[in-house]
């Protein structure tokens, strides 16, 4: 046991990242469906909150190191999803080269119109081809500097949305396993409490 936390705690924050690599390879590069990571960062964090706490014994309390043990293991899983969300992020605004709607050639080699620059060109190119402009517009994007801007704001936004997510989950299985799990079974002594 630490001071803080327990030991096997910190083993299940490293169950943690391993399933939020699991979860975010999946569901942002395997099967593009972005949109599963945010519930299952908060269904991770309520696994992985409960989990530490199972993995550590600590039937039984106290309640602050139930919530310690959660919280480490919450903010590690939390941390892997929003890194992990803006490394592919990452990857696909700078590698972006508008292939197959851009940036075209035909058989003889030579370049088919529309054409885009590698990276943020393409990818607020691609948007406004979409029909997107009217809206970037509204919120005072006219270029791509200001689109870059843009975007990355919202992407650091979800990012912090997932961390928070895993955590709060997280905290939510410490709250499910110490409400669940308040005696310990007749013969079995307590944990020791830490220095």
């Amino acid at each position: 046991m630490s001071r803080f936390v327990d030991r096997p705690a910190i083993g299940a924050a490293w169950v943690g990242v391993g399933l939020a690599v699991t979860v975010g390879v999946s569901f942002m590069l395997v099967i593009p469906i972005e949109f599963l990571v945010a519930p299952f960062a908060l269904l991770g964090g309520l696994l992985i909150g409960y989990y530490a706490n199972a993995r550590s014994d600590r039937a039984g309390g106290p309640w602050s190191r139930i919530l310690a043990n959660a919280a480490i293991a919450g903010v590690a899983t939390g941390i892997t999803f929003a890194l992990l969300f803006l490394a592919v992020k990452a990857l696909f605004f700078f590698a972006d080269t508008g292939y197959p709607d851009f940036n075209r050639v035909d058989d003889d080699g030579n370049r088919i119109p529309p054409f885009c620059d590698t990276g943020a060109p393409c990818v607020y190119a691609r948007y406004l081809a979409i029909g997107r402009g009217p809206a970037f517009e509204e919120a005072g994007v006219t270029d791509v500097e200001s689109f870059t801007g843009l975007y990355w704001r919202e992407q650091l936004s979800t990012a912090g949305l997932h961390l928070v997510l895993a955590t709060g989950g997280a905290l939510g299985g410490a709250f499910v396993f110490g409400t669940t799990n308040r005696r310990r079974p007749e013969g079995q002594p307590t944990a020791t409490p830490a220095p």
